[in-house]
């Protein structure tokens, strides 16, 4: 019996390290190759590959899965195409690309609980919209608001999904996806980056605001989950209050044209 747990633990020891391994590999490799090929086509391919398991049940349940793991979709695609966007000449910002996406899969990706569910989701919100709204120029104002659009849905779905909070999971993120493809057409002649000193890090304004106007979303919705439908807005006024004034910050303070993209 002592022997048949030592395996075991060992085993379970052994997966985890090769997990972490794995996940490493993929970061390192799929970012890395971006740079060195200067083509953002054979990252993507290792991302998509990383998700084979979506395809390997019956083909009744490739949708299913697909749906589930838009967020973790999102999040891979976007750290390549902003490795990509970075440029072909290795930059401490492709060091800190590669980090951030090894932390992603190692260390938030596998998490289940309400808090990492809203971590994930907004994440997914804040890499993929600015990661869309740096190649608008080149995309265009459909492309932005049907990526936006689908970035929006996942990322509600995902948190409703995950924790059990709502049976109306895919009609309510179908809304939430409208509303912020709606706030991505109308950025869409103002779209603005923020940059993080000379670090080559940035963010576009118009994945900030999403990202606090998930957060008071998501909030909102746990408040209602946890009290049976029935709303207290005492409950949730401090999360409204801060995503509203982050919000009014953002377009009044920080709109100034030298951050404009166009």
């Amino acid at each position: 019996m002592t022997d048949y747990i030592f395996i075991r633990k060992s085993r379970n020891a052994l997966s985890s390290v090769l997990h972490i391994v794995l996940n490493l590999l993929l970061a390192t490799v799929s970012i890395g190759v971006t740079i060195m090929t200067g083509s953002w086509l054979i990252g993507l391919i290792l991302v998509f590959v990383s998700k084979w398991r979506i395809f390997a049940v019956n083909h009744r349940y490739w949708l299913l899965n697909l749906r589930s793991s838009l967020v973790d979709i999102i999040v891979g695609v976007s750290f390549v195409l902003l490795a990509y966007a970075a440029g072909s000449t290795f930059l401490p910002v492709h060091i800190m690309l590669i980090t951030g996406y090894a932390i992603w899969l190692i260390f938030i990706k596998p998490r289940s609980s309400t808090t990492f569910n809203i971590i994930q989701a907004i994440s997914a919100i804040l890499l993929g919209t600015t990661t869309a709204s740096i190649f608008a120029p080149i995309s265009g104002p459909a492309i932005l608001t049907f990526i936006t659009f689908i970035i929006g849905y996942a990322a509600s779905h995902h948190v409703l999904v995950q924790n059990g909070e709502n049976q109306d999971a895919t009609f309510i993120s179908l809304i939430f996806g409208l509303i912020a493809s709606e706030i991505a057409w109308l950025s869409y002649s103002w779209l603005i980056i923020y940059t993080i000193g000379t670090t080559g890090i940035c963010f576009s304004q118009l994945s900030l605001i999403l990202s606090v106007l998930a957060f008071g979303y998501f909030e909102i919705n746990h408040e209602l989950a946890e009290h049976g439908n029935k709303f207290r807005f005492t409950n949730v006024v401090l999360p409204i209050l801060f995503s509203l004034l982050i919000i009014v910050v953002l377009v009044v303070g920080f709109s100034q044209p030298r951050f404009n993209i166009h």
